[in-house]
Formats: C-alpha cells, sequence, structure tokens
C-alpha cells in the first residue's frame, strides 16, 4: 500500500493495528450467524482486523478448472470475520473472555484472563 504525491511522498505508513488474537487461539463467535460456534484461529489479517477461524462463516465459492485444481465446481472454505466479533476462549473459566496484559518478572508481557487472572497460554510459535 504505497501512497503518492507531493503532500504524502515523505510520510511513513502507518503500523498496522495491534491484536490480542493470535493464529491458533481457540476462540468463540459472539456475533453473527455463526454464534455461539468455536473453533481455532487459522490466520489474522491485522490492516483489516480480520480473523479467519476453521469451521466458521463458511462460504461457497464457484470455481473454474485450472493447474491446482483440475476439477473445477463449488468449493466451500472459511472467510475472515472481523475480530471484534470473536473473543478468547479461556480453558480455566470454560467461557469466553476479555484479555488484559501483564509483566512479567523477566520483563516479557503475556495475556492474562481479565476474570481469573490465569496465563492464556500462547500457541506454538513455527
Amino acid at each position: 500500500m504505497r501512497r503518492s504525491g507531493w503532500l504524502s511522498a515523505n510520510r511513513a505508513l502507518p503500523e498496522p493495528p495491534k491484536c490480542v488474537v493470535r493464529k491458533g487461539d481457540t476462540v468463540v463467535v459472539i456475533a453473527g450467524k455463526d454464534r455461539g460456534k468455536s473453533g481455532k484461529v487459522l490466520s489474522v489479517l491485522r490492516r483489516a482486523r480480520k480473523v479467519t477461524v476453521e469451521k466458521i462463516n463458511v462460504i461457497k465459492r464457484h470455481t473454474k478448472p485450472n493447474q491446482q485444481n483440475r476439477q473445477g465446481g463449488i468449493l466451500e472454505r472459511e472467510a475472515p470475520i472481523h475480530v471484534s466479533n470473536v473473543m478468547i476462549y479461556c480453558a480455566t473459566c470454560q467461557k469466553p473472555v476479555r484479555v488484559g496484559s501483564k509483566t512479567m518478572a523477566d520483563g516479557a508481557r503475556a495475556r492474562v484472563c481479565k476474570k481469573c487472572q490465569q496465563l492464556i497460554e500462547s500457541p506454538e510459535r513455527t
């Protein structure tokens, strides 16, 4: 997303907004047609403020046959959902919760559940 023109030529692009939800988190949908369902986050689109959750917001795509998909036809896949419509699932509370941050003794920041103050385990980075 490169800007052009004399007014914005030297201006730096804004950083994408921070997002509490990370890839691999378990989330619960709180609004929309899939309300109440839960699933694992497959991808996070920070600039668009959307997340893709497995088996949530499934859409049908009509595709022509090509090199990757020789059959073609109607394919089902997950579409992104806005991050405000999901909440992180706390394993200790057994319900969707708001998330806060806490500075640990070694200086690292960790995500914590606002209800029970337990750490929300981060998904393994690969």
